[in-house]
Formats: structure tokens, C-alpha cells, sequence
């Protein structure tokens, strides 16, 4: 965002923030933390600012497939615990969809 606003840092950070905590409510996925990467990723250092995009691969995406895969295999390890709980979370789509009526089709 504070390549799009880079003289404004109040506003660039405000709508990083914002936009990523929006995003995190559409997907039901809201962590804190999130918003805070987005701030970082503004305010931060000119080392980080240099990374650019890579910012959000190094550091961020690769903490995130780490936590990912302790999750699954530790709550996986034992019969009683299942991760994740919502086996069709990526069908997320399908929410939002209208239910296709019979009152809508004409038969003849």
C-alpha cells in the first residue's frame, strides 16, 4: 500500500490495516496479527520496504505453512481430534450462491 500512497504513511498504513481486516472478515479467517503484518509491512524498516511483494513470501507464507502443517499433523495424531473441523471449508463459495427454485422454470 505505500507504494500506491508513498508520501502519506498515516493513510497507506490505515488502508493496509483496514483493507486486510476486511478481507479476513469476507473469508471468516480474522486473526490480529494479520492487520498487524499489513502495518509492518508499511512502517517497517527500508529492509523490509525493499522486499516489496517478497515480504509476503519469505517471512510471511512460510510461518504460515509451518503453523499450517504442526496443525494438521498434531491435531491429527489422536482419533479424537480432527483438524480441520469444516472438511469442505474451500467450497466457500457455494454460501453465496442463490438456491435455483422449481418456481422459476416453466414446464409445459
Amino acid at each position: 500500500m505505500h507504494k500506491l500512497i508513498p508520501n502519506e504513511i498515516w493513510l497507506s498504513s490505515a488502508l493496509a490495516v483496514s483493507l486486510s481486516i476486511v478481507l479476513m472478515q469476507i473469508t471468516k479467517t480474522l486473526h490480529p496479527p494479520g492487520g498487524a503484518t499489513a502495518l509492518i509491512a508499511n512502517i517497517g524498516s527500508s529492509k523490509i520496504q525493499s522486499l516489496s511483494y517478497m515480504y509476503v513470501l519469505n517471512p510471511v507464507l512460510t510461518g504460515v505453512v509451518i503453523l499450517l502443517v504442526v496443525a494438521l499433523i498434531f491435531n491429527n495424531i489422536t482419533s479424537h481430534r480432527n483438524y480441520p473441523a469444516n472438511k469442505k471449508w474451500y467450497q466457500v463459495w457455494r454460501r453465496y450462491r442463490k438456491p435455483q427454485s422449481s418456481q422459476n422454470k416453466l414446464v409445459r
